[in-house]
């Protein structure tokens, strides 16, 4: 089996998913990164054009438009004719679940889910309360706010399947890590700066199966052996994913300082990268025979692992590539016929051999940027916190096909439910497609 073929990011059921996704009555959007959990929407098997819009404005191909209360960065999930997300009180001392009807944008489920009594201040401007997306299977959907609380609803009526309120971890500068689905289990990540692990629980029941502690060797106490800055270099965001290697799927969950790979069933650690990065968001994408992982601030920056015979701590063995030049620490990647393209903090876009971590070009593109990209009918879509969205054509050369703009920036990242994309800004939820259902163009 090729190295290429052992390291397609997926959950098990993707091959199910897909031919849901692309039958036209079963559009699902089940992940805040897509089916593929990589931000590449699967293409129509007749290879024909999906038809994704590619111009809009406030006034051009917008469907409809919902105001969105309250303040959340949660990406919409889809499942059928429902889209689901989060929001929270800007003190966080209420979070709630929104479930729009795709169809007519109208909010089938407004529901207050939690209340806390002392949320911890968020410590910078940039996060919120309701960062976490949620990930959606049929018939259930799971929401997530850090450690305030994780729970299951039935996704026609939004009731509380259950719910776990007892997983602590001081986030600080507030909760980032979405779950995941894999198999029997949904996968949570807590890298706060106190404690630092990964759990998986039951999907059904919530019961715990395992939990991994980190084992990060940690580099950042002061001479009194404390933790600087009160273990804000302990902090991640990420969201893991599950990639085939040397035969077997494994998890891969990177941390603070630490990428880190486990058993999905076991939770035993199956291999580590240390890199001194923290505060890392991006989720990781894989292929190739290689991963590719943010490592965040400070020595931070982008990692490209050899993802083949790879046990124990391999930071000196199988790190092929360090890029710390202007990487992003918030909006994932898109790896696409070996180039990897990708958004900083300051909109600045690059493609890198994804081989070698050589730029083959950047320019600054966009404002600020957290929202990752998504790949469809031959073009890559950015956007960024200012309400510009910029569509350009894969390659070794930057080529702009299409610039767009909305009133409000784009802090969550896009779905896709057929030809239609859909936008949560920080005010509003669109629905964007063409209004004669002719497909975009690549142009």
């Amino acid at each position: 089996m090729s190295a290429w073929r052992r390291t397609i990011p997926c959950l098990l059921s993707s091959l199910f998913w897909l031919a849901l996704f692309i039958h036209p009555a079963f559009s699902h959007w089940p992940d805040f990164r897509g089916p593929l959990n990589n931000g590449h929407v699967p293409p129509r098997p007749d290879g024909a054009l999906i038809g994704l819009p590619t111009r809009w404005s406030e006034t051009e191909n917008i469907t409809w438009k919902t105001p969105i209360p309250l303040k959340g960065w949660s990406s919409p999930v889809i499942w059928g004719n429902r889209i689901w997300l989060t929001t929270a009180t800007e003190d966080g001392l209420e979070m709630f679940v929104l479930c729009v009807d795709s169809t007519t944008g109208k909010i089938l489920v407004n529901r207050k889910i939690f209340e806390n009594e002392a949320p911890e201040p968020l410590g910078n401007d940039v996060n919120c309360y309701a960062s976490p997306s949620p990930v959606i299977e049929e018939g259930r959907v799971y929401v997530h706010f850090g450690s305030y609380g994780t729970a299951c609803l039935d996704s026609e009526t939004g009731a509380s399947l259950w719910e776990r309120r007892d997983y602590p971890c001081r986030h600080y500068r507030g909760p980032g890590s979405s779950p995941f689905l894999y198999k029997d289990k949904l996968i949570l990540t807590f890298d706060g700066v106190d404690l630092q692990y990964v759990v998986a629980l039951n999907k059904r029941t919530g019961q715990e199966i395992w939990r991994a502690d980190r084992t990060t060797r940690w580099t950042d106490l002061d001479e009194d052996g404390k933790p600087k800055r009160e273990g804000d270099f302990r902090k991640a965001f990420c969201t893991p994913i599950i990639a085939e290697i040397d035969g077997k799927y494994q998890l891969i969950a990177p941390g603070s300082m630490t990428v880190f790979a486990y058993d999905p069933d076991t939770g035993q650690e199956i291999w580590r990268a240390d890199d001194n990065g923290f505060s890392a968001a991006c989720r990781p994408v894989v292929g190739n025979g290689m991963g590719f992982f943010s490592t965040g601030q400070d020595r931070g920056g982008y990692l490209g692992i050899r993802l083949e015979d790879i046990k124990g701590d391999v930071t000196h063995s199988h790190v092929v590539w360090r890029q710390q030049q202007g990487m992003p620490k918030r909006s994932s990647p898109i790896l696409l016929d070996g180039l990897l393209y990708l958004a900083n903090d300051s909109g600045i876009v690059s493609c890198l051999d994804a081989a070698t971590g050589d730029f083959l070009w950047k320019e600054r593109l966009l404002g600020g940027t957290t929202a990752s990209p998504v790949y469809a009918d031959g073009l890559l879509y950015f956007f960024d916190e200012d309400g510009r969205s910029i569509l350009l054509k894969p390659g070794k050369t930057l080529e702009v096909a299409h610039e767009n703009r909305l009133d409000e920036g784009v802090m969550a990242s896009p779905a896709v439910d057929g030809k239609a994309l859909f936008l949560r800004t920080k005010t509003h939820l669109y629905r964007i497609e063409t209004k004669n259902g002719v497909p975009g163009e690549a142009q």
